[in-house]
């Protein structure tokens, strides 16, 4: 793509993302809040308006003469689906340009050979684009979220230990299978990416998202930018807090999910004694006030405090979101996390330090992996954009 052409298209993506953060706005405005002239937002706005991606309303303050004829996003003028993996099942969710969710799916996982589970992906997004009855040709792609550490920029899982993956290049896998853009990211990053598109992060422009469940999942936001490090950043769980402590599935002894995660919840109840099935379980224990249980609740919600202490620290955020299963404990993992966190951060880092709890369900995390592609349309980048035709 020549200079001139990759100009225009950035112009059209700072355009677009200026009105999806702005809402109703005037063209005038628009060119204020880009830097654009007015003729170059008119001109971009037109293409805009012809690809359906947003649409003209007169409202606003006409200050006595004629009202003002507004932009807004067209909400239904594109559509997006993301997919959630876990080793026993995929979660799909349709989205328009706003993040609702207008369609779902859930499909049990086949195995976890790479080739089955991308067939399954894609059968389920033919299905779930069937059932919904939207037009194929306004799907822009697909995001997915999966556990491990993913390169996003070229969609290979390099290591998923609860697929037992290693160097899979499954975006592609599952874009041969499609013929749609695929984009492939860390479940937790996908959350953390929705956040701070549509919600509690919106305004932050320091913020981590911290997910408590099968394991600790951790997504940074730096400048306003999701931060990724080679890859591979925000394996908060695999932060070793004790290092003659059990064995963790990475093979370190000791990490922060050994302490925290349900399977080792459940392994440590049973060794005092108390064995559950499911975390279910130990979670209905905990609320009947079953008091090895709530110690263990305790115990783990203070631990998770100190790791975060040190997260604080380092990075000196002005948001923490909470999400996860783990969630379901409430104050009884809160509260002590909460006093763990200020007893070992530096009062002047922690000081003002705002905390934000997301109860999350699979729905969620399949609305995190679709703002993949949201964001691909919202920021300017070239080669994305540029696929999809806006």
């Amino acid at each position: 793509m020549h200079k001139q052409k990759l100009l225009r298209v950035q112009n059209r993506a700072l355009v677009l993302n200026s009105i999806r953060q702005h809402g109703s706005i005037s063209r005038v405005d628009v060119s204020r809040h880009t830097g654009l002239s007015v003729g170059a937002v008119t001109a971009l706005t037109r293409e805009l308006v012809d690809s359906g991606l947003i649409y003209e309303k007169q409202e606003g303050d006409s200050r006595g003469g004629r009202p003002p004829i507004l932009l807004a996003l067209q909400p239904e003028g594109a559509y997006v689906v993301g997919a959630k993996l876990t080793e026993d099942h995929i979660t799909f969710a349709l989205t328009n340009l706003d993040a609702d969710v207008i369609g779902r799916l859930t499909l049990e996982n086949p195995g976890i050979e790479p080739e089955a589970v991308a067939q399954r992906v894609a059968d389920g997004i033919h299905r779930l684009v069937a059932e919904s009855r939207i037009q194929r040709s306004r799907l822009l792609g697909v995001g997915i979220g999966m556990a491990g550490i993913v390169d996003a920029e070229t969609g290979v899982c390099h290591t998923s230990p609860i697929l037992g993956w290693s160097n899979v290049p499954f975006a592609d896998m599952v874009e041969q299978r499609t013929i749609l853009p695929v984009y492939l990211d860390n479940d937790v990053n996908t959350l953390t990416l929705v956040e701070k598109l549509y919600g509690a992060g919106v305004g932050s422009n320091h913020f981590l998202t911290i997910t408590v469940g099968r394991g600790i999942g951790l997504g940074i936001v730096v400048n306003g930018q999701l931060y990724r490090g080679m890859g591979g950043a925000g394996e908060f769980g695999h932060t070793v807090i004790d290092p003659h402590g059990y064995t963790c599935d990475c093979g370190k002894r000791g990490c922060l999910e050994t302490f925290v995660g349900d399977p080792w919840l459940l392994r440590r109840a049973a060794e005092h004694d108390r064995h559950f099935n499911t975390i279910d379980e130990l979670f209905h224990a905990a609320q009947s006030g079953d008091s090895v249980v709530l110690d263990l609740v305790r115990q783990a919600g203070a631990t998770l405090g100190y790791g975060i202490a040190m997260l604080v620290n380092v990075l000196n955020p002005q948001l923490l979101i909470f999400s996860g299963e783990g969630m379901r404990y409430g104050d009884l993992l809160l509260e002590p996390m909460r006093q763990g966190l200020y007893a070992n951060a530096m009062s002047t880092l922690s000081a003002g330090l705002k905390m934000h709890v997301e109860p999350l369900g699979d729905d969620a995390w399949a609305r995190g992996a679709a703002s993949l592609v949201l964001q691909e349309l919202f920021r300017t980048s070239a080669r994305e954009l540029d696929t999809v035709g806006v």
